[in-house]
């Protein structure tokens, strides 16, 4: 369902629809494996994120301002008490993460670009889910993280969250359009942020006194990070994110430290100009791996299911620019080692992809008429 005005409430929208299950399955074949690709869903609005629910429903986020529940092959009417959102060239409603807990508290995190009186500014909430018949509708919404500097722009905003294995909360903020953010260190933007579940600092994050930087901030020089996953292989963060023209970067982000942008790059500006010192300066950060050309990867997934053992470990990486799927292949260290480039302009611009429990893959399109398309071994 679109939405016409730019600014819009999930709440207004009661219309339910039906989205059966695809009965056709296209094979496609890869480098080690054949995969089965369904369409769960469609019909969607530019579908941002997605939460595999204990039922096995999906919870999944619409751009423009609306939570659907996903389930038996249909989607919801929009969840109720959604927060207003800004819906500007990249901004809107963004990721969703389920809480540790979620079974018990009905807990979620989602994060979105919310109106302001000079613009609009990038925040992370939490609320409890809470279904009622064939809907749902948000409880005690309360705002845990906010990038105090509000921005006139339509791009950058990052927003990817991820729930770590000890339960803190990390969030990617992206420059919000204007570079030099990216190395201020009393700025959110440009920046991986780490908070605890309640919102609080915590004691041991790399500027927790102050004193260096915001308190929240885990790692800085990020352009646009709109991956963002846990790697049980390496025990550490990883990122992907896009540069300019070139230079989307796999990044590790350790705690304290610079990652470049705009100062280092393996990309030019969109003119063609060189940006900042070129690609390697004292004090900044190496990306693990870069593109170039671009390919504005979205979504990243570690691989550690079942289905696809050949893959164990490796990176998914959805692309929206080029319109696929990419995997990185990795050693059992998990160094990257190859790059194998799938599902070419089969399924439009990939947004997220996300691994289920059975080892199947789920992918979003970032289209109008969105899909939800899952992947399996023929």
């Amino acid at each position: 369902m679109k939405q016409g005005p730019k600014i819009a409430s999930a709440g207004l929208f009661a219309v339910l629809i039906s989205m059966p299950l695809t009965a056709f399955a296209k094979d496609f074949k890869t480098e080690t494996v054949t995969l089965s690709a369904e369409t769960i869903a469609d019909g969607l609005d530019h579908p941002w994120g997605l939460a595999f629910l204990p039922d096995g429903a999906l919870l999944v986020t619409e751009r423009g301002g609306t939570i659907r529940i996903v389930e038996d092959g249909k989607a919801s009417r929009p969840v109720a008490n959604v927060p207003k959102v800004v819906v500007r060239g990249e901004g809107g409603l963004l990721d969703v993460a389920l809480a540790p807990d979620f079974a018990k508290s009905g807990n979620i995190y989602f994060s979105y670009t919310e109106p302001r009186q000079n613009g609009t500014g990038t925040v992370m909430a939490r609320a409890r889910l809470v279904r009622n018949g064939d809907g749902a509708e948000l409880e005690n919404v309360s705002v845990l993280l906010s990038v105090k500097q509000s921005t006139k722009g339509s791009a950058h905003f990052g927003s990817r969250i991820l729930v770590a294995p000890d339960g803190k909360l990390f969030v990617t903020i992206g420059d919000q359009g204007t570079m030099k953010r990216s190395q201020d260190f009393r700025d959110e933007a440009g920046s991986i942020l780490r908070i605890n579940a309640d919102g609080t600092i915590p004691a041991d994050n790399p500027f927790a006194d102050g004193k260096k930087g915001l308190p929240q901030i885990w790692s800085k020089g990020h352009r646009n990070p709109q991956g963002l996953v846990w790697d049980p292989v390496t025990g550490s963060l990883l990122t992907v994110e896009h540069g300019a023209k070139g230079g989307d970067e796999v990044n590790q982000p350790q705690a304290g430290k610079n990652y470049g942008w705009p100062v280092i790059t393996y990309g030019v500006d969109y003119s063609g100009a060189k940006i900042g010192k070129g690609t390697h300066a004292k004090g900044y950060e190496q990306p693990l791996f870069y593109w170039d050309p671009s390919i504005a990867p979205s979504g990243l997934a570690v691989y550690d299911g079942a289905m696809f053992p050949e893959w164990k470990g490796d990176l998914l990486a959805g692309a929206l620019k080029s319109r696929m799927l990419v995997r990185l292949d990795r050693d059992e260290k998990g160094a990257i080692k190859g790059e194998e480039r799938m599902l070419k302009r089969e399924f439009g611009r990939i947004r997220d992809v996300r691994v289920a429990s059975d080892g199947s893959i789920y992918l979003l399109t970032d289209e109008g008429d969105g899909k939800i398309i899952r992947l399996t071994r023929a």
